[in-house]
């Protein structure tokens, strides 16, 4: 994975915690189900590119 990705994934999922907490705080259910939301979705697309990178990790080998 490209360093890029992992940043904006955990960019992501920072942006979505804040805005969770932020819900929480101020007791807006709306804005901390969409923070959670924002950061469940970062974690996923995080552990699925996690998952492309050992694939091509492992036809690499492969290969080799």
């Amino acid at each position: 994975m490209g360093l890029d990705d992992k940043t904006n994934n955990k960019s992501e999922e920072a942006s979505g915690s804040a805005k969770e907490g932020f819900g929480k705080l101020t007791g807006d259910k709306e804005t901390q189900a969409e923070g959670s939301s924002e950061k469940t979705q970062a974690k996923a697309k995080d552990a699925a590119q996690d998952a492309k990178d050992s694939v091509k990790g492992f036809v690499q080998g492969m290969k080799n």
